[in-house]
């Protein structure tokens, strides 16, 4: 251990198992995570392993060390922070604490970076696989910590969702991130650089923010996913750099299941990853954004009273849960009236897109929150060809996934990406406030077709009226 001189009774190949078991537990934390039916056990177990390998770490640093007083603090207050946030924080905040969490991850790892450097370069050891690893982790945990932040800021609503852009932005980007890239070099080359090395952490902050600020706030999961992915790494150099194996273990997993999210998140809104960064979606035109032309075209809207018998008597309903949902903690509500149709010998099942809601299963969480039976938590590949047979499909706080434009119209801004067939049901029921676009910022022509009935106000308040005149019908 590079930490601090130890003098641990645990040996080095007791330690290395013990790392190793670690290792093990985040691997099948993550295998855990791929199911809401594991999500649960795959935290806990993650969580074991991680509560071990801290302890371990512990004991290799010098029992006279007094800062291991200060470890023991910090540790303290980041296990009641984190235990507070996850009890206290509302499903519909997850993604700006996602995105909080990360950025507090990828600060630490250049912290102690910088602090490693200064150390080793104090001792006159810069060796060159440590000055790589070292300016790896500051420069990529500097663009993660300051990227989050703005993240955070988007989706919180203390910065505008919509991208903010201004002439030449990618030719200033290239030019920062080659000043970076040259100060790294001459830092591993030379090993020497104090000052230079927080030029190159400057660069990186301001790097981290000038990429996510043209970044549409439709598109902040996937770049939370790819921020999360950059932490890993930054961590994994920080392993490198103290010698730590658990952390390089840990960051790469990190890493690469955050590449894969991002690689798998960008495929199912039907755009590359460069258009998610560079295009700026969600950005109004000069005509007015997607919304433009929207008020010549006419709506149905229809009452509660109605729309309940209609489900009543229908075979067959899908619900569409969307982001409106998790905002209106109208997830309890849609199980009742789920309920209250199966009782009337109704079938119902939930539509659920890759993309639902503002991160990667987040209507699959909020529904088994609500005690919503997995067996009708439907992926979208597996319920698309359902919805020609379908009564009634109950979109309710949803837009851009069951938006057409995405599959008939070559110059909208969606289009392309993969969406629920819910305008191929015999009647849609349309559940928003308002005749606002969705998050990306496009008009949904699903809502002008004659098939569809609006249902406007609270989704809660409405999924309770419904239930009542289900049961009354």
């Amino acid at each position: 251990m590079n930490i601090l001189a130890s003098t641990s009774f645990i040996s080095p190949n007791i330690l290395a198992i013990i790392y190793l078991i670690a290792a093990v537990t985040f691997i099948l934390g993550l295998k855990g995570l791929s199911s809401p039916k594991s999500a649960r056990r795959g935290n806990g177990i993650a969580a074991v392993g991680m509560a071990v390998a801290i302890l371990v770490s512990l004991t290799q640093i010098h029992p006279h060390a007094t800062q291991i007083i200060l470890i023991v603090i910090g540790v303290a207050i980041g296990a009641i922070v984190g235990a507070l946030s996850a009890r206290k924080v509302k499903m519909t905040a997850m993604p700006q604490m996602v995105a909080a969490f990360n950025g507090v991850g990828g600060g630490a790892a250049a912290t102690v970076a910088i602090s490693e450097y200064l150390r080793l370069g104090v001792a006159g050891r810069g060796a060159v696989v440590t000055a790589l690893t070292t300016v790896l982790s500051v420069a990529i945990g500097a663009v993660s910590f300051a990227g989050s932040v703005i993240a955070f800021a988007k989706l919180q609503e203390i910065l505008t969702g919509v991208p903010i852009t201004y002439k030449g932005q990618q030719v200033v980007n290239a030019i920062i991130l080659v000043g970076i890239l040259g100060i790294a070099v001459y830092l591993v080359a030379v090993g020497t650089g104090t000052a230079l090395l927080g030029i190159l952490l400057v660069l990186a902050l301001i790097l981290g923010v000038a990429f996510v600020l043209p970044i549409g706030g439709a598109d902040m999961p996937v770049v939370i996913s790819l921020l999360n992915a950059f932490t890993g790494l930054a961590v994994a150099a920080s392993g490198f750099v103290l010698g730590n194996t658990v952390l390089i273990v840990g960051g790469t997993l990190v890493g690469a299941s955050g590449t894969f999210l991002t690689k798998m998140m960008s495929d199912a809104m039907g755009r590359s990853l460069g258009n998610v960064l560079f295009a700026a979606v969600g950005k109004p035109t000069e005509s007015g954004g997607g919304a433009a032309g929207a008020t010549d075209k006419t709506v149905r809207s229809g009452t509660p009273d109605d729309i309940g018998v209609m489900l009543a008597y229908s075979n067959r309903v899908i619900i569409v849960p969307g982001y409106g949902l998790a905002v209106a903690q109208a997830q309890h509500a849609a199980r009742d009236l789920a309920r209250a149709l199966e009782a009337k010998g109704v079938e119902v099942s939930y539509a659920i897109h890759p993309v639902a809601g503002r991160m990667p299963g987040h209507m699959n969480v909020l529904l088994a929150e609500a005690d919503v039976p997995y067996e009708q938590l439907k992926e979208m590949d597996e319920i698309n060809d359902d919805f020609r047979n379908t009564d009634v499909t109950l979109v309710v706080g949803a837009n851009d996934v069951v938006n057409p434009s995405a599959r008939n119209e070559a110059s909208s801004p969606i289009y392309g990406m993969p969406i629920l067939n819910a305008d191929q049901s015999k009647t849609i029921v349309f559940m928003k406030r308002s005749m606002r676009p969705g998050f990306a910022g496009v008009d949904n022509p699903l809502m002008y077709d004659p098939k569809t009935i609006m249902l406007f106000g609270d989704a809660k308040d409405s999924l309770l009226k419904l239930v009542a005149a289900v049961k009354a019908a």
